[in-house]
């Protein structure tokens, strides 16, 4: 067996760790990067300090070029940004989207309800990755026949099922999806054939309360 090696310094050593058990999955060559584990967060602390393989950065706001910018000059990893497909759907979302590769992420991601038009017109648009969210087993042919490249399963207790079904039904298409609070959960993700885990990390306020509360002892 090989040994690792691990170099860490005292001030730099700290940082929000994945869940190993995401090394099972089998991973998803994007691009020129190899992805198994994306942590879901807009936090720019927590986006400088984890040991993820990409971020996904998707907010419950009308997205904005300036927003993506700013996240995209703290990340020293791959970035998917969401550009809409919720409220903001047609040509504003052709324009996010540009913007976005433009700015150098890996991918775009599109929430569940975008309309199949405005989905292929980004196709048409841009070079890199399209994720679309998916939360039941409906519209998923259709996500494909329109652009998706990659799905991402957010589909809350139905998740296991909705990978099964896509997988099952689709064996050559990548899934990303959320994995759940529990090494148990994100292991059932995968078994069922999620390629990656979203994973959401531990909000920076937890973490504050969690280090005051060791600063007091």
């Amino acid at each position: 067996m090989k040994k690792e090696f691990k170099v860490k310094t005292p001030l730099y050593s700290k940082c929000i760790e994945v869940p190993k058990i995401i090394d099972k999955a089998t991973g998803i060559h994007i691009l020129s990067r190899f992805v198994k584990a994306i942590i879901f967060t807009t936090d720019v602390v927590v986006i400088k300090n984890n040991n993820a393989d990409a971020i996904m950065a998707v907010y419950p706001f009308t997205p904005q070029p300036i927003l993506s910018h700013a996240l995209a000059t703290v990340a020293n990893m791959p970035l998917m940004v969401g550009i809409g497909g919720g409220t903001t759907q047609g040509d504003r979302v052709v324009e996010l989207a540009l913007d976005a590769e433009f700015q150098g992420v890996l991918g775009v991601v599109l929430n569940a309800p975008i309309d199949n038009k405005t989905l292929s017109a980004v196709r048409q648009a841009v070079e890199i990755p399209i994720i679309v969210s998916v939360v039941s087993t409906k519209r998923v042919e259709e996500r494909l026949k329109n652009g998706a490249d990659i799905l991402n399963v957010c589909a809350g207790k139905d998740t296991v099922e909705v990978v099964k079904y896509i997988r099952d039904r689709y064996p050559d298409v990548p899934i990303m999806a959320t994995g759940g609070s529990s090494d148990k959960a994100i292991e059932e993700t995968i078994d069922a054939g999620a390629n990656a885990i979203v994973y959401t990390p531990p909000t920076t306020t937890q973490l504050m309360k969690d280090l005051m509360a060791t600063y007091r002892t």
